[in-house]
Order: C-alpha cells, then structure tokens, then sequence
C-alpha cells in the first residue's frame, strides 16, 4: 500500500523547503509507485556499502551491525506484505532509509555516508537489469530445447520453403525449426555481451564527482558480484546504456518471437493446415462454433510495439541529457520494466506452444510437392549432367515450368518426351531429382536442409545446451 504523509513542511528538506509540497509535485516527483521493484537491489547495495564503510573504519562495527540486520527487517517486512510505502518519501531508497531508522534509530542515519541516490539508483537498476538478463538468458535456453525437440521429431519431414510467401524449395521441418534455434540462440548471445557489459558497479560514484570519504569500491563491487566498479563517476551516474543494451536486445528478441507467432497464424489456418495449436493456446468464437483461433500467437506478434515502444522511449528521454543526473532519468524504469516483464511473459508462451504444437506430415508433404517447388533441382541436374551453364537451365527449366502449368500438372508429371521437346539431352534420370525427398536428401552443403546436415545441427546444439 502507498500512502501520502499529511505533513506542513517537507521532512526530506529540512528548513529550506518550509511549505509542503503541491499534491501534482508530489505525484508528478514521486517513483515509488514503480521504482518498489528495486528494494531487494536496494537493501543489498545498502548492506554492501555498510559493510564497507566498517571496513574502512568510516562506521563502527555496532553501526554496521545494526545497519545489516535492520535492512534484513526492512527487507522482511517488505516481502510479506506488511511494508507502507510513503510518496513523501518519494523513491525506494528513502523509503528503506527511513524506515531503517525507525527501527534502529540513529545508526541508520549513517548508511547515506559517502554515497548519492544518484550513485545508489545506478547500482540498484543494474543488478535488476542483470538479473532480467539472467531470467532472459534462461528462457531462451528453454525455448530453444522446445524447438530442438521438434527439430529432432521431424528431421526428415518435408514440407515447402518459401520466399515471398510462395512455394520456393522443399525444406524439412526439422531444418525450418532449427532456423529459430539459430535465431534465438543470437538473441541469447546479446543479453550474454550486454550483461558482460553493465557488470560494473558505479556504488561510490556518489552525486557524481565521488567522495571524498577512503571507501573501497572494489569491496562493494565485488559483494555486490560485479567484476569491477566502474572507473569514471560522471559516468557511472548519468548514462543508462545497460538498460537501453538490454531493451534493444529485448526487442530483437521480440521480433523473432513475433516471426514465428505469424508462422503460426498462417500454419495453423484452414487453408494451410500445417499445424495443430493446443487448446491451451487458442480460443474457440463467441458466434462461430467451427473457430479455433490462435489467440496466444496474435498477442505475441502484437508484444513487440509495447517492447520497442518501451526503447524507442528511453532512447527519447536519455537523448538530450548533458552530465550528469538529471530527473528524467527517473523515466527509465517503468518502460523497461514492461518491457522485461512483456518479454518473459512472450518467452514462456512460445516455449509453451513450441512444445504442445503438432504438425500434420500429410499436409506439409503436400504443399512441399506443390507449386513446381523442385524447379530448382531440375535446372542443377542439367547443369550437373549436361553441362549447361545455369542461366540456360534456368531457361530450360522456366520453359517445362511453363509447360506444366498449362497442362494443369506439377513438373514430375511430365512425360520424358514432353521434356525431350525442350531439351533432347534430358534422360529418365531426371525423375530421380524431382521428388521432394529426393531434393531435401541432395542439399547436403553445411547448413543445408539435407536430414543428415539436420542431425548434425541438432547434435551440436543438444550438446551445446546440455
């Protein structure tokens, strides 16, 4: 529960502000609404810096005693429930300070010895960043188990590769899913750089211009489990680049869930039948009995807007920012809370639906033979056999394409002597490449879509993730 303190005078400011603040300040100032988020961050920074500060002889032992197990009471109230968050008091940190105090009494108003909220809020949203890219981290890996297992149930399964939303060249399921595991395998590889990055702890940076107090940075670095504090106090306070890595990462992510979201929308549609959704991820029609809607899928593709939405806006609001803190970087958090949350969120349905999805063989087959889709494949037989040089088996191949459309039939259904008509070279051999598994079982090159070049991608890929 948030509550606002009926107060005359301001008692963050002392005597200089006399007159309590405006009710629209007071909202407009205050972040705890959102920035409560923090206060596990929070209270161990808090712990960290106090211990410090009795190890370099700037608090007494009792102090920081009292000052560690009263931030575990803080921390313990909060988590069950029972903590009254002030506006008054504006952010989380002056909420736990305060409250701190109650508590122990004056000790507690030691803790803010050598340290600024500004220096405090940068150490507080870089552990919350760095976890978020842990959680990310974790659910890509889970997602892409659920994609290596449908990789690995249909290694062999044709099924039509597209361009352009039309029938290109056979591909196997397997191939198709493995391109996903490729995907958000970089995706898992940006929040790996960007966590590597923000792992640098600006606590004792302070206002802006560090303290003039013996602290030990690397002390509270390394409790905090940094690899190093950061080595420039006007910019450990003013830039939120971790965060703005971390949303950008997200957003590319997002994309790629909402890719094949869209994939399935379309496989899943009466005209396409390529898959099966789960009843857990569709809804039936409150009119039309026969629907079956992949609502889970369209939310998911619809999740990226909010996510770039939320880096288009910090990007926006760090733009114009000259050194060092200003209070728009009080913006910073509830969009890229959102946005952590809208990710993990899109990341556990995919997994979900990935691993509850099935495909229907007969179907893919189908559609794979259709649409003249190994043309490709003819026009590298003459190529191989006759020795044409490719843009006349382009020709070639364009001209028996044109001549089965006509007669309303697909490329392996001409006869021998139709083909002859058009080239006199060609000989019954070229039947053995125009059946879809044929064409699949030929593209044998590294990362084709051949079903042994598949087992080979998902055997270094289970053994990667294992």
């Amino acid at each position: 529960m948030t509550n606002t303190a009926k107060t005359s005078a301001n008692d963050m400011w002392g005597g200089r502000f006399a007159e309590g603040p405006d009710a629209i300040m007071t909202a407009i100032n205050a972040s705890i609404g959102f920035d409560q988020r923090l206060y596990a961050q929070d209270i161990a920074g808090s712990r960290a810096h106090a211990a410090m500060l009795a190890a370099q002889g700037i608090l007494t032992d009792n102090d920081a005693k009292a000052i560690g197990e009263g931030l575990l009471t803080v921390l313990s109230e909060i988590e069950a429930g029972g903590f009254d968050f002030r506006t008054d008091r504006e952010d989380i940190h002056m909420n736990v300070e305060a409250r701190l105090t109650e508590i122990i009494g004056e000790p507690g108003k030691r803790l803010h010895t050598a340290r600024s909220r500004n220096d405090q809020v940068a150490v507080d949203f870089r552990l919350w960043v760095r976890d978020q890219c842990d959680a990310a981290i974790a659910g890509l890996e889970a997602l892409m188990r659920a994609f290596l297992a449908q990789a690995e149930a249909g290694a062999d399964w044709v099924m039509p590769g597209f361009t352009h939303l039309q029938t290109a060249q056979p591909v196997t399921w397997g191939h198709h899913m493995m391109a996903y595991v490729e995907m958000f395998a970089r995706d898992r590889g940006r929040f790996q750089d960007a966590r590597r990055r923000m792992n640098e702890c600006p606590l004792g940076a302070a206002a802006l211009a560090g303290t003039s107090f013996p602290i030990d940075r690397h002390m509270t670095a390394a409790a905090l489990g940094f690899d190093r504090p950061t080595a420039n106090s006007l910019d450990s306070v003013s830039d939120r680049d971790f965060a703005l890595e971390f949303l950008a990462a997200s957003s590319i992510c997002a994309m790629h869930l909402s890719r094949f979201a869209e994939e399935l929308v379309i496989w899943s549609s009466a005209q396409f039948r390529f898959v099966r959704l789960s009843d857990k991820w569709t809804t039936g029609s409150s009119i039309m009995p026969q629907k079956k809607n992949p609502d889970a899928a369209e939310l998911l593709r619809a999740k990226l807007g909010r996510i770039l939405g939320a880096t288009v806006a910090l990007f926006t609001v760090m733009k114009g920012l000259a050194l060092t803190y200003s209070k728009d970087m009080q913006e910073d958090k509830e969009q890229t809370f959102d946005a952590a949350d809208t990710l993990m969120l899109g990341l556990a349905a995919m997994t979900g639906m990935v691993s509850d999805m099935t495909a229907n063989r007969a179907a893919l087959k189908a559609a794979a033979a259709s649409g003249f889709s190994t043309a490709t494949d003819l026009a590298d037989w003459l190529v191989r056999r006759l020795g044409l040089p490719f843009r006349e088996a382009h020709h070639v191949t364009g001209t028996l394409v044109a001549m089965a459309e006509k007669a309303a039939i697909d490329l392996p259904d001409l006869t021998l002597a139709q083909m002859q008509s058009v080239h006199g070279g060609i000989t019954a051999e070229v039947f053995e490449v125009l059946g879809v598994e044929n064409s699949v079982a030929s593209r044998q090159s590294y990362g084709g879509t051949s079903p042994v070049r598949v087992a080979e991608q998902i055997a270094r890929w289970k053994a990667a993730l294992a």
